[in-house]
This record gives C-alpha cells, structure tokens and sequence, in this order.
C-alpha cells in the first residue's frame, strides 16, 4: 500500500526544503524526496561551499596586505588547499545536517530515492539498492533543480576540465587555469583561484563580462580584476580543445582569429540544464518550454496537482527566488488569501567576487529600452569614510529612477559588502518607494550604507560628499 500525504515534494534544494517546511507549518502531512543531499546543489555543492573558500581567499589577501594596516606579519603566508576545501566541505556537511534537524523537527518525512511520477498522484520512489517505494499525494511540487550545461567539444572529464564541483575540491593548485563563462560562478572561481596564486583567464563568448548586470558595472569589474593579474577575453569562444597528459589547449576564436591557450585545467562554466529526466513527466500533461517545466506564477503546471519551482521552472536560476517561489506554491495550496505572484524584477542577484557585485531590477539601458525617461545617480567608494577606514576605496553605487514618477527602477552596486547592501534597494523596491522616501529615510553614520543614500541624492543632483 503506497503511503499518503497531502503534499510531496521531488528535491530537498533551497526550493524543496523550503516548500515542505511550509507546508508542515500550515498542517499538511508533507514529504520530501531526495536522492543525494538535504540543502541540495546550493547548499552541498554551490552557495555555500563556495563562498566558504571564497572567505579563506579573502581572509589570505588581508593578511598578504596586513602591512596597509599597520601589522606586521612575520613569514611567508601559506596556502594549504587540503584544509581549506576540508573547512568547506566541513560549512556544507554543517548546514546539510540541520537541514535534515528542520525536517525532523517540522515532522517532515525524508523518503531518500529518485522519484517517478505515475500520474493520479502516485509516486515511486527508487533507492539506491533499487528499492521502490510508492506513495501518493494531492499535491505534488518538483523542485528538482538544475545541472551544469556541457557544451560539445567541451565536455568535463573530472581531471583537465571541471565542473563547478571538481573546482570545489582540487587536491592541488593548478598553475594555470581557463574558465570559460563570466557569469557568477565563473567569475567567483575565477577570483578564489587567482588569490590561490593561479594564472587565471576568462573567456566569455559576449562582449562583456557578467553580461548580466549594467554595462557601467561590467566594466568596473574587468579593470578589477584585470588588475588583479586576471587576463579577459570577450567576444571569445572556445571552438576545440586539445587534451594531454596533464594539460589542455584551448582554440579561442576572438574576432574570427584563432588564438590558442595552453593551461593546466579548464572550468567550464556556461550555464545549466534543468534536472526533468526520469520524473515521468510523459506520465502527466506537464509542460516544457526550452527545457524547464512551464508553470503559472503559483507553480501550478497544466497537470492538476502536480507544481514546479525553483531552477526546473526556469530563470532567474537563484536559490532565493527558489524559496520565495516555494512559499507562494504551498501557501496557494493551502488557499491563504492575498497570495501573490513574484515580481522577478525585485528578485536581486549577487557575485560574491573581489569586488563583490549586486543588482536588483532594470540596467540602465534595459530602463530606456523600455521606454522609461531616467534619471541616474551614481555614487563612489571614495566619497565613503566607513569604505576608506576600511581600505575598501574602490567601488561604485549607481540608482536608476523612472525621471516621470520617481519609481526606483533598478540598483547596481559593486564593492566590498554590496551583496548585503542590496537588500535595502530590494525592500525598496517590492515597497513601492520612490525617491522622496529614499530620501528621508536616515541612514547610520558611518556605515557602507550612507552611499545608498547618496546614489539616490546624486539621481536628483543632491549628493553631499561627492
């Protein structure tokens, strides 16, 4: 007899987890299922592990200028990438397992397989031995996230070419390294390699750098890190590799010539696939649409019952819209009132990179694009005392306001600690705000923060220290 519950969940990710917590606080009987790690890719294998290496980096460069602040250290500073990746995978095996302390306290059933939808709300569920288990539920949620996209001609082999989870355990430090992709993670690795002391390039196939964000940010980003030592290729794409003993060659067409690259490994770093295989998705009237399950803003796919959040459901491919979009699943299930859809242009992104870069809502030439007159204010580190006490002078905060009705259009921060600045823009946003609010809000002194205060002024020509 398969065993029933109101609601289950495919996939523990930030998603999953998430909606089945929810779920159990709202009195449904709720399940989840995962077949390798509670806290999924994001916890286990990208958010977290990897802003943990990302700190021994930045904690190695502090030291390395410790001088600039009036400390002497005696020595040569050492990297042991041993402990480092251990200290990492140690943060991941920490937060995995109160993720599993949240589900047990919450009277979440942990059900560890691949499941398989039947259709009719039934579920079978493998196990590593190949034991099935059936159940069946009302409500189905799959929140089965995404993988690394391989590209052909590229693929990773585990040795000379990486994926995002070979980069985050070497067991030594390559001497030279190309990473291909300029969107976050490739730009995070990026940095954590070259502070490890590897001879870094990266290649992206656009113009730009983390073509993403404002091409006013883009650029500050490629002179830091070019001044870093980081060597940048835009407008390139890897068309062929050649593969050694303990090496590679990479074919890079830059404007129609082709230049070659020899290095120690690769990272591949050019987006990722949706994880629909195996769900049984031919078992049901569920959707796709460029591969990721097409869903109504509820999560509600064309199959009754059956939902979809987070990566499998599309862009923006963040942990937090995964959440926040596993919230507003369970709770229209649960027929709460007032249950919004998400607004994605409130839905802020950040690179945890040195700098670190954030952003919420449109650039500044999506803003035009769109027809909106702007007004635009921009605001350095220099002009902050908190970031020059710091010796954090090199940065830029820039506001985009609609020039008509003072909405706050978008928010474009790079820097130290901007990734949790943006928040402020973001409350902003989802608030309504326009700039006279923005305005008379006071912000502490001294703090990263006043700069917030000083972009919106400069939108209106009122900047004070700058």
């Amino acid at each position: 007899m398969a065993e029933n519950f109101d609601l289950l969940v495919i996939g523990a990710g930030p998603g999953g987890y998430v909606a089945a917590i929810r779920a159990a606080q709202l009195g449904m009987k709720t399940a989840v299922v995962e077949r390798e790690h509670l806290g999924g890719i994001c916890l286990n294998w990208g958010c977290i592990p990897t802003k943990a290496l990302l700190r021994s980096a930045e904690i190695a460069h502090y030291i390395e200028h410790a001088q600039a602040y009036g400390i002497k250290v005696e020595g040569k500073v050492t990297l042991d990438v041993e402990a480092i990746v251990k200290r990492s995978r140690g943060v991941a095996n920490q937060l995995s397992a109160g993720v599993k302390g949240l589900l047990k306290k919450n009277k979440v059933t942990v059900l560890d397989g691949s499941a398989k939808l039947l259709g009719g709300g039934k579920v079978a569920v493998t196990a590593k031995d190949g034991k099935v288990t059936d159940a069946a539920a009302k409500h189905i949620i799959i929140a089965t996230g995404a993988r690394a996209r391989v590209l052909p001609g590229l693929e990773p082999d585990g040795k000379l070419v990486w994926t995002y989870k070979e980069a985050m355990v070497p067991t030594a430090t390559p001497k030279s390294m190309l990473v291909i992709g300029t969107g976050a993670i490739g730009v995070e690795f990026a940095c954590f390699y070259k502070a490890m002391g590897v001879d870094v390039t990266l290649v992206e196939v656009v113009d730009r750098i983390l073509p993403v964000e404002d091409e006013e940010i883009s650029a500050f980003a490629a002179k830091a890190f070019t001044k870093q030592g980081i060597k940048i290729k835009t407008g390139a794409k890897v068309v062929k590799l050649d593969r050694h003993a303990d090496s590679v060659t990479a074919h890079i067409d830059v404007g129609g010539k082709v230049e070659t690259v020899t290095v120690d490994r690769i990272i591949s770093a050019v987006g990722i696939v949706a994880n629909t295989e195996g769900l049984g998705l031919e078992n049901t009237k569920v959707k796709l649409d460029r591969g990721h399950i097409v869903n109504d803003g509820y999560g509600r796919t064309d199959e009754p019952g059956v939902y979809a959040i987070g990566d499998v459901a599309g862009a923006p491919w963040l942990a937090h819209k995964a959440s926040h979009e596993g919230i507003i699943c369970v709770e229209k299930i649960a027929g709460l009132p007032h249950v919004h859809t998400m607004d994605k242009s409130n839905i802020p992104g950040c690179t945890y990179s040195f700098p670190q870069v954030a952003s919420v809502g449109l650039t500044e030439a999506k803003a035009k694009a769109a027809g909106h007159e702007v007004k635009v204010g921009r605001f350095p580190f220099i002009g902050n005392g908190k970031a020059i006490a710091l010796g954090e002078p090199e940065g830029l905060v820039k506001t985009v306001f609609d020039a008509k009705t003072g909405e706050l259009l978008g928010a474009h921060m790079i820097g130290a600690e901007v990734t949790e600045l943006i928040q402020g823009y973001t409350i902003g946003k989802t608030a309504e705000l326009t700039e006279a609010e923005f305005m008379h809000t006071v912000f502490p002194h001294p703090t990263l923060s006043e700069m917030m205060h000083e972009a919106v002024l400069a939108a209106y020509g009122r900047a004070i220290h700058y």
